[in-house]
């Protein structure tokens, strides 16, 4: 099953047709800048634009970073506010023959447990991915439990993204803490929600992903850890897979 995979960002639409089977893209992925502000209208507009490079019109997953629930968007991270309460699925509904939409890490996290870091991994599977935030996606057995946002559980008296997100990192740019100092915490952090969930495998998303060899020996867990593999193509790829389950399984 071929599906139409779309990745919204606070910075960039990106999107592609999927074969579902294998998880390639066919083609070229798309990439254009996310509207300002980012209003429901306008990201549509910039979604449609995208599925029109490809003469584009059937099934499409739609990933959005924001809680959805039965496609309603009820929060709003790094998009325009006047997303809360809309009904996406509706929206993107206009211009595709059925639409899935879904958080964004939840689709990352779908694509590596049915084709990535986690294909074939039985259990609790974890996904967290650090950046400006924690984004994060639990699956159970296969089974997506949609919603968990467990950057946003307090940890030492905050939101546990703002005491281990990667961008707190000191760079040439910015003031912050040491790469060192960062890992002690995300570390922490792993403790936390290990002791939370008993995961049998945490994956590692983000920038971390792409220099594990790094960081892979100062990360330290009960639980195995290994890097996110599908990379910029794992919310295209895991909205895509998500519309074709729900197409499968309505």
């Amino acid at each position: 099953m071929n599906i139409f995979g779309v990745d919204i960002g606070g910075s960039g639409v990106k999107g592609a047709p999927v074969e579902t089977r294998s998880g390639d893209l066919i083609g070229d992925r798309v990439r254009i800048k996310t509207p300002q502000p980012s209003t429901p209208a306008a990201v549509a507009e910039a979604v449609w634009n995208l599925a029109d490079e490809f003469g584009w019109s059937g099934p499409a997953g739609v990933a959005i970073p924001a809680v959805v629930r039965h496609g309603v968007v009820t929060t709003a991270s790094n998009i325009d506010e006047s997303w809360i309460g809309t009904d996406a699925a509706a929206l993107f509904g206009e211009r595709f023959d059925g639409v899935t939409v879904l958080n964004d890490a939840d689709a990352a996290g779908l694509a590596e447990v049915r084709l990535g870091a986690g294909r074939d991994v039985r259990g609790l599977v974890v996904l967290l991915t650090f950046g400006t935030g924690i984004g994060s996606a639990v699956i159970n057995e296969g089974r997506l439990v949609p919603n968990t946002e467990l950057g946003h559980l307090e940890f030492h008296g905050a939101a546990a993204e703002d005491y281990a997100a990667s961008r707190l990192v000191e760079t040439k740019k910015t003031e912050g803490i040491s790469t060192d100092e960062w890992i002690d915490r995300v570390n922490e952090y792993l403790a936390y929600v290990e002791n939370l969930l008993w995961p049998d495998l945490f994956i590692i998303g983000g920038g971390i992903s792409k220099r594990f060899e790094v960081y892979a020996d100062l990360l330290v867990a009960r639980t195995d850890i290994v890097p996110a593999v599908l990379r910029n193509n794992a919310g295209i790829v895991g909205a895509a897979l998500a519309a074709a389950e729900e197409e499968t399984h309505p």
